[in-house]
């Protein structure tokens, strides 16, 4: 399968982690470490598709409500999955970043992330996106906050605000519009993800629990995606 070079940023909602360790039998935090596979393929597959972003929705501002327990799992989880992979993702080069509000993450793996983040940071492969202690609404706040504080101090003036200025002001910035978001496991709506930057990008839902989330099915959605025609409001892509 040939992608053209127009799909630059995919983003991935990975849902379904719960329902698949309860379908198995297992408690949930064994639908996390299931998980991983899911990710390596994804991560592979897009690289070799020439994907330039692909943006994991790999921990919510809304998951810290959930179980103290699970938290603490998913954070050691995270760790680890960094210790055990930064090697295969630094030597094919993929640049491993971050969105959110990473400061809030523990200091163990936020020193693991920030360690990672600098040691590819030069890399020129595919830049995976781990939005850690992420939501669009607290993107979206911080970045009024920003444009609250630049105003006070007399950088700008309120009307000096446009959507260019919102952007740039977001977590990544530099990082284009996803082109494709998908969501697993059945469920129809994006849960705060990417909520300014998603505005034109196509939607692809699958019923696909996360850990059972596998390379066909990704080539299935860049399909999906290769026959929608695109739309802006007044622009027509003409595919």
């Amino acid at each position: 399968m040939v992608v053209d070079k127009f799909l630059t940023h995919v983003g991935i909602i990975m849902d379904g982690n719960g329902r698949w360790a309860r379908s198995h039998g297992l408690q949930r935090i064994e639908g996390h470490k299931a998980a991983e596979k899911a990710i390596h393929d994804a991560v592979e597959y897009c690289g070799e598709m020439g994907v330039e972003y692909l943006t994991l929705y790999a921990f919510s501002t809304e998951n810290w409500k959930r179980p103290k327990a699970e938290v603490i799992f998913i954070m050691t989880l995270l760790k680890s999955f960094i210790k055990r992979n930064i090697d295969d993702l630094d030597r094919n080069r993929v640049r491993i970043r971050a969105s959110g509000r990473i400061d809030d993450l523990p200091s163990g793996p936020l020193s693991e992330l920030r360690n990672a983040m600098t040691r590819t940071g030069s890399n020129k492969g595919l830049n995976l996106i781990l939005a850690l202690s992420y939501g669009g609404r607290a993107e979206i706040t911080d970045a009024m906050r920003t444009i609250a504080g630049d105003i006070e101090t007399g950088r700008i003036q309120t009307s000096d605000i446009t959507e260019e200025s919102i952007s740039s002001r977001m977590y990544l910035p530099d990082v284009p519009d996803p082109d494709i978001i998908i969501r697993t496991s059945g469920e129809q709506r994006l849960s705060n993800f990417l909520l300014w930057e998603s505005a034109y990008s196509e939607l692809y839902f699958t019923d696909v629990l996360w850990p059972d989330f596998r390379r066909e099915h990704l080539e299935e959605a860049f399909e999906d995606y290769r026959l929608r025609r695109r739309r802006f409001g007044d622009i027509d892509s003409g595919r």
